[in-house]
């Protein structure tokens, strides 16, 4: 009864501190949730600053850069004569002298359009005279660049091209005749295309706004012309007067601000009505009179303050949890020093009954550790000559493969010395450097294979990347060229362009594809028909690449023991047996798999299969 209630009382004092601990959890999980979620919001609001500054450092460069060309431009003597005699004689010929003139400018200055107005708003010459969209002969009395500059001030507009429809930043001036009178405008218009595509790059969303709130620049299209303030009827019709945006009509965005402590969000709804959240920074820049807004995905950083927030949760959890579970053991520990003492009297009781038996069993426990002891001895030497053995067998493998794989760039080694020698005493050096290029890139191959054999026993540690199929296939059909011709083998290839880089590793490829290659020409040597035909084919994320020939074939009976270790059909010397095991396993090794079917012409076709290479995967035919 006593041992019933104190188990109770346990009971009802965990259940408290458990329904303490959860309270207490969800407190602070609350608390450390709105800390973390504030603290990375901050974390993003630097991040955008940073990159605020640097994007306004950027953009105020950019228009300095072309802000004193009208004032260097306007004095050039014949613009000046152009503008002061519109109806002169020579009129044409100065016009088109002006055409090159801007053109050459244009060109110079990477600007997108140079053009001269006259004072009624009338454009006499342009760089763009040439194209359907030429500015020759528009009036721009409308727009507000051409009657600062009339007025005698640097003129600056930003807007869509009534004419060419592309969005620009206009710079004018005036250009003056010798009493320093104002007889005309020269203007210059900079492209914004280059500058949009630069912040695409960028994880941050760029906007750069007019006075009344609508987007003229953006990283993201679908927010082009779009208003982040409400448009009101003064808003459109100030815009519609200047005709910055021709004729498109702004719209009003979806835009919801709000603040989390000091960091500013927006929420913005895209044409697809979805909505995301954003860190908002802003700055005013006077010289070009918009408004520069650097906005961050704020997802991300809710994102990470939750998995801090479920980190501590957690956390918290298992503090509890071992708080329990210690309480737990205190009481077991307490029921067991309790049992023991009752067990201790008991025990007593019965020792000098079970002295006699445990000094009997002492002896046959000291006979069975004696015993155990001997054999113990016997297992270890035993192990120890199972070790050896199985040295000398991994040894006699590795010898065999590397015999094996060697042999055929040896061979090919051999025939460049062989022809070298030829080519010096005819003097032919050029062609000398070229067999002993290849003799290099077969001892590079050979070591590559030898490094490859050590490590046949674990996984490569060599990245996987994107192999150029052709490129590949040339290099086998090279070291094997020798072999091949010797059985006079019809060697014929198909593959396709748009094949796309195989993933692998270069060198392990290329000593299957030399495999393969190899056993067709054993399989054809000696007979009538003596062809080998490599092709391929994409389907879906993977790449089948077959070797088939006019041989006898592969007989069902043997065909699930093709690639075991150290079979093999040829005669006594003729083969170890490896080199299909070998490739099967690098192929594996790649995450495809290597199959043997029957081919066309009757012979055999083995069928490598190989995954696509991401696009990110580094392509070519490097060493591993």
């Amino acid at each position: 009864m006593a041992q019933s209630r104190e188990a109770d009382r346990f009971k009802n004092e965990s259940a408290r501190v458990l329904a303490v601990c959860f309270v207490l959890a969800v407190a602070l999980a609350i608390g450390v949730g709105q800390a973390a979620t504030q603290f990375h919001l901050r974390e993003g609001q630097a991040r955008a600053e940073a990159m605020l500054n640097l994007t306004a450092s950027a953009l105020s460069g950019w228009l300095r850069r072309f802000e004193i060309v009208p004032q260097l431009l306007a004095d050039d003597e014949p613009l000046r004569r152009l503008v002061m005699e519109p109806h002169a004689i020579d009129t044409e010929y100065r016009v088109s002298e002006a055409h090159r003139w801007l053109e050459e400018r244009n060109a110079i200055l990477g600007s997108s359009e140079i053009y001269v107005i006259g004072l009624d708003g009338t454009t006499l010459a342009a760089s763009n005279h040439a194209r359907p969209d030429s500015f020759v002969g528009q009036n721009f009395s409308y727009r507000p660049y051409f009657t600062e500059a009339r007025s005698g001030r640097v003129g600056r507009f930003f807007g869509l091209g009534t004419t060419s429809g592309i969005r620009g930043y206009y710079f004018a001036g005036p250009i003056r005749d010798l009493a320093g009178r104002i007889v005309g405008v020269i203007a210059v218009k900079v492209g914004v295309d280059k500058v949009e595509a630069e912040w695409r790059s960028g994880v941050e969303r760029i906007i750069v706004s007019d006075a009344d709130g609508i987007a003229f620049m953006s990283s993201e299209p679908d927010w082009l012309y779009a208003a982040f303030k409400p448009l009101t009827a003064e808003r459109l019709a100030r815009a519609q007067a200047s005709k910055r945006y021709a004729d498109v009509t702004p719209r009003e965005a979806r835009v919801d601000r709000t603040a989390a402590g000091e960091v500013d969000l927006v929420t913005v709804g895209s044409r697809a009505a979805h909505l995301v959240e954003y860190i908002e920074v802003r700055r005013f820049m006077p010289a070009a009179g918009w408004s520069l807004h650097v906005l961050l995905d704020a997802a991300p950083l809710r994102a990470q303050a939750r998995i801090v927030t479920g980190l501590f949760i957690a956390l918290l959890g298992a503090s509890a949890l071992g708080l329990i579970a210690l309480r737990q053991w205190r009481q077991r520990e307490r029921d067991r020093l309790a049992m023991k003492e009752a067990a201790k009297i008991e025990l007593e009781r019965r020792v000098e009954e079970r002295t006699v038996e445990l000094e009997t069993a002492n002896r046959l426990i000291a006979a069975e550790v004696m015993e155990r002891r001997a054999t113990e001895t016997e297992l270890r030497r035993t192990q120890a000559d199972l070790v050896q053995a199985g040295k000398l067998s991994a040894l006699g493998r590795i010898s065999a493969a590397l015999s094996h794989e060697i042999n055929q760039p040896l061979a090919a080694v051999r025939n460049y010395a062989d022809s070298a020698t030829l080519l010096i005493d005819r003097g032919e050096t050029d062609r000398v450097r070229g067999n002993l290029h290849q003799i290099l890139k077969l001892v590079d191959r050979m070591a590559a294979i030898s490094r490859h054999l050590r490590e046949v026993a674990r996984k490569p540690e060599t990245a996987l990347q994107g192999v150029n199929l052709a490129e590949a296939v040339a290099e086998a059909l090279a070291v094997c060229a020798a072999r091949l011709a010797a059985v006079g083998a019809e060697v014929k290839t198909d593959l396709p362009e748009e094949l796309g880089p195989a993933r692998a590793g270069p060198v392990r490829l290329q000593q299957v594809l030399v495999n393969l290659l190899t056993n067709a020409a054993d399989a054809v040597e000696g007979r009538e028909m003596r062809r080998i035909h490599l092709f391929a084919r994409r389907v879906g994320t993977r790449i089948f690449l077959t070797v088939s020939d006019s041989g006898p074939g592969v007989a069902p009976a043997i065909a699930d023991r093709i690639f075991d270790p150290f079979f093999t059909t040829k005669g006594i010397g003729a083969g170890l047996g490896l080199g299909l095991s070998i490739s099967y396993n690098i192929i594996k090794d790649f995450g495809g798999h290597l199959t043997v079917d029957r081919g066309l012409e009757g012979g055999a076709a083995f069928v490598v299969a190989l995954d696509v290479a991401d696009p990110g995967e580094q392509r070519g035919m490097a060493a591993e």
